[in-house]
């Protein structure tokens, strides 16, 4: 069972349909109580970091406890941003923790560009990932953002604008991705088909 976080804060239309569009339907998680007997977890979101101000303690414990039992988590834009310890956007809302660093505005280069970024834009792996494998280098993606990831070892693959960010991330059983894959074509959708058969493999 694949458990779709519903904080109030996300595209959950869009994502319900690209997982269909995989054959896996999701099962909705209005409550911490939803998530019990999930193999995997995905966090969505758009917008403002202090939308995650929702996904507390009760979240938290629930979220901490599925991983504990083997569960994989799955961030998408804002859901990716959530793993790290928080973002300057929201400085008083902490993020999950489970990844280091602050998400951080992206860089309008003194006006000369535009911030959020928004459009297709290419990836470049950084190291293999299950997540995206079958995915080629220079594949483009679709993003809408203002703040990013910073890059680190947990880095799957980067992007820029303005800056180099993190554009996926993979670290055992957390991955997430900066863009939308629900609306990145068939290259999204062959990452959600990744994230589903890993899904299936775990043992709770």
């Amino acid at each position: 069972m694949i458990a779709l976080i519903d904080y109030g804060a996300g595209n959950l239309t869009s994502v319900r349909k690209a997982f269909a569009a995989v054959d896996a339907p999701l099962v909705s998680a209005a409550t911490p109580d939803d998530l019990r007997g999930a193999t995997a977890l995905v966090v969505p979101g758009v917008g403002h970091f202090g939308a995650t101000r929702s996904l507390d303690g009760a979240w938290r414990a629930a979220i901490e406890a599925r991983l504990a039992d083997g569960a994989l988590l799955f961030g998408i834009c804002l859901g990716l941003q959530w793993l790290f310890a928080g973002s300057t956007e929201a400085p008083d809302v902490p993020g999950l923790g489970r990844l280091s660093g602050e998400c951080e505005r992206l860089d309008d280069l003194g006006g000369t560009l535009k911030v959020p970024h928004v459009g297709w834009n290419a990836l470049a792996p950084t190291r293999p990932s299950r997540l995206l494998e079958g995915v080629p280098a220079g594949t483009y993606v679709y993003f809408t953002h203002s703040y990013a990831a910073p890059v680190s070892g947990d880095t799957a693959a980067t992007t820029e604008h303005g800056r180099t960010f993190a554009a996926a991330v993979e670290a055992g059983p957390l991955m997430g991705v900066q863009f939308h894959p629900e609306k990145s074509g068939e290259a999204g959708l062959t990452i959600l088909r990744n994230f589903v058969r890993l899904a299936e493999r775990r043992p709770c």
